[in-house]
């Protein structure tokens, strides 16, 4: 056996030990540990970045819209493409370095590459067969990934086409109370109109369930970030933003109202917030991200809605305190997904944001 052969065998074993590594991290270990390497999620997260801007040099608002949609679905069949190749070429590798054990001896790398090919999908290639120890080992082990990947495949389709039918589902029901896009304010002016205290209640143990469930699907399967709702002015990151700014409203500005139905929504929608922050690394600015005559409109809309409020200058300072917690990483994500932005929420830098005299600038986009 000859150096050369030696080298293709360690590429090939490598190859196979990464992409065995890479599909376990991906599909089989649920919500995987803060810093363990996932190769697919750094590959998919640089595609993202490249796509996005191409897609914003789009002037067409619908075009634009379609082939940020595109990227989700189509990442995952190229992750699924790409698995395989690196485990067939990985193989093939192997198989070329050990080709002294397959009979008839392959006349070139492409015969192995096909042989292998034929293994991991099951196929006839060549009339080829493995002859020594090591080959039928080897060949074995590839037909059971062939048939191991194609179980994960439908196993992987079926958790993220559920997983997304669920948070859209959602999202697409809160429309009749909050808006397209949506606000937090429009969502309590329409309970009050209504006079539906009860349908307040239930908004926020719904998203608080909707809460748990995004964060446990999402950091196991991080591509469903980058699905995108099929339906006009509608996204997820803007419907959570909305929610958890009525039931912020709710903890600061208004009285009598389910104070802890808002405040439990509060404390898992933070703790999506910090979780994703950490997974990421994302550093952000504590900012409110809203001025202080944006409240002012709100706690006018509010009290024409028949609430009682509070006091404003407190309830802007624990207005503040809270939304501080959610909204600087609600406003990157909504520009690093390039999401239109809706009231509150998304690009707002051309707003100058004032605390009591003290002028800042929200950061421009995501870093």
């Amino acid at each position: 056996m000859s150096a050369s052969d030696d080298l293709e065998i360690g590429v090939g074993a490598v190859l196979i030990a990464a992409g065995l590594y890479d599909v376990f991290q991906s599909v089989v270990v649920p919500r995987p540990a803060v810093g363990r390497l996932r190769l697919s999620v750094s590959l998919v997260g640089r595609a993202w970045r490249g796509w996005r801007r191409m897609a914003l040099r789009m002037r067409r608002l619908r075009t634009r819209e379609a082939a940020l949609a595109v990227f989700g679905p189509l990442s995952v069949v190229v992750l699924l493409g790409l698995w395989g190749i690196v485990l067939i070429l990985g193989y093939a590798l192997v198989l070329h370095g050990l080709r002294g054990e397959l009979h008839p001896q392959p006349d070139s790398f492409g015969t192995t590459l096909f042989f292998s090919a034929g293994r991991m999908l099951a196929f006839p290639a060549q009339g080829i067969e493995p002859t020594g120890i090591a080959t039928r080992i080897l060949a074995t082990f590839e037909s059971a990934n062939g048939f191991g990947l194609f179980a994960l495949v439908i196993s992987l389709l079926f958790s993220l086409f559920s997983s997304f039918q669920r948070r859209e589902a959602a999202v697409v029901a809160l429309d009749a109370l909050a808006g397209a896009p949506p606000s937090g304010v429009q969502l309590l002016e329409s309970c009050a109109k209504d006079q539906m205290p009860d349908q307040l209640v239930a908004t926020f143990d719904d998203w608080r369930a909707w809460t748990v469930d995004v964060l446990e699907s999402h950091l196991s399967y991080p591509v469903l970030f980058y699905f995108r709702s099929s339906h006009d002015n509608e996204a997820w990151p803007n419907s959570f933003g909305a929610v958890m700014d009525a039931a912020t409203m709710v903890l600061s500005t208004i009285e009598g109202g389910p104070t802890g139905h808002a405040r439990l929504l509060h404390k898992v929608g933070v703790h999506f917030v910090q979780d994703v922050r950490e997974y990421y690394g994302y550093q952000v600015e504590p900012v409110p991200g809203v001025e202080l005559e944006e409240f002012l409109e709100a706690h006018r809309r509010l009290e024409l809605a028949g609430y009682r409020l509070r006091d404003r200058d407190v309830a802007w300072e624990e207005f503040r305190g809270l939304r501080t917690k959610y909204a600087p990483w609600l406003n990157r994500t909504t520009m690093y997904l390039a999401v239109p932005p809706a009231p509150w929420i998304g690009d707002r830098s051309y707003l100058p944001h004032r605390d009591r005299g003290r002028r800042a600038r929200t950061p421009r986009r995501a870093r």
